[in-house]
């Protein structure tokens, strides 16, 4: 059985429809023909590839390489929407790093394309940018988020450290457009934060929305079917969470999800941990629900984003 039928077994939930795309091949909405944003930590690259073709370099729409040091074993990348530089790409790095770079300049980009950066220190696995104020939040495993705010919002060499939150775990973050919240995952628990503040008085505060997971927060992203829903991946499976109720519904039960995304389409895909090869967090292989698997030769993918700067 292949491993995509593992989750589709447990599978829950119902496909709702949209369509369309803007600017520089970035998708607004879903199509059942959409790219995918990876980081590959062998070679330490972000790529962009069209989930119908081999994710060889070849095929690349766009790659970003930053180096190592402080960007070594790039852990989050996503893409979300400016009024001064368009499309920009977000990125955490376990070597130390979080930052922002500019992914609509070149095919191939560099370090010398980052627009931003900033250390936030403990182990940083997600970076997430709140709109309209210009803010960026980064989430750190060894126990905290770390928000960074601006004195002029289309400027970040303006952004510098203003708070830092305790979240045991720190793992994902997400904005939620919708209801006005920041929610993060973190060690056995889903938290949402009220943001308050302008420039460099933004502060997040912990609000009573939380959910209470069986295992370690990993991956924390929108359901891209249901602008209602949030879904999360703990060390024991993939949950829906109902942002109103914070019902929790278990989706599937297959252990070690890092990265999963569904699409409105209905369509999921995902990234598993395998234990094995340089990085046994990581997996040579993006599993599709509805469509082949991308396997790349000495590849070690953690994080698998759909390729659009839409939150939800």
């Amino acid at each position: 059985m292949k491993r995509r039928n593992i989750l589709r077994a447990v599978a829950i939930g119902a496909p709702l429809a949209a369509a369309g795309a803007i600017g520089v091949g970035v998708a607004a909405a879903d199509t059942a023909n959409f790219k995918v944003i990876v980081t590959e930590q062998v070679s330490n690259k972000v790529f962009v590839f069209d989930k119908d073709k081999s994710f060889s370099n070849a095929n690349a729409y766009k790659m970003w390489s930053p180096g190592t040091g402080g960007w070594a074993n790039l852990s989050d990348c996503r893409i979300r929407d400016t009024a001064q530089f368009g499309a920009i790409g977000l990125a955490a790095a376990s070597g130390g790093k979080v930052g922002i770079w500019n992914i609509t300049d070149e095919r191939e980009q560099e370090l010398n394309d980052v627009l931003w950066s900033a250390t936030p220190g403990g182990n940083p696995h997600a970076l997430e940018r709140i709109p309209d104020l210009g803010a960026f939040v980064a989430a750190s495993s060894d126990g905290f988020l770390t928000v960074y705010a601006p004195t002029k919002i289309s400027d970040p060499s303006t952004l510098a450290k203003v708070q830092t939150v305790s979240l045991a775990g720190a793992h994902g973050v997400v904005w939620d457009p919708n209801n006005k919240l920041l929610w993060a995952s973190g060690n056995k628990i889903v938290q949402a934060y009220t943001v308050s503040g302008t420039y460099r008085d933004i502060r997040l505060k912990a609000s009573s929305k939380k959910v209470t997971l069986s295992g370690l927060g990993h991956d924390l992203q929108p359901d891209f079917s249901n602008k209602a829903k949030l879904l999360v991946s703990d060390s024991y499976g993939v949950y829906s969470i109902d942002k109103g109720t914070l019902a929790k519904t278990t989706l599937h039960t297959t252990t070690r999800i890092k990265a999963y995304v569904k699409m409105s389409t209905g369509e999921y895909f995902y990234v598993r941990g395998d234990n094995a090869g340089s990085r046994d967090w990581g997996s040579p292989t993006v599993v599709f629900s509805e469509s082949a698997d991308r396997t790349r030769d000495g590849a070690e993918f953690y994080k698998a984003r759909y390729y659009t700067t839409a939150y939800n």
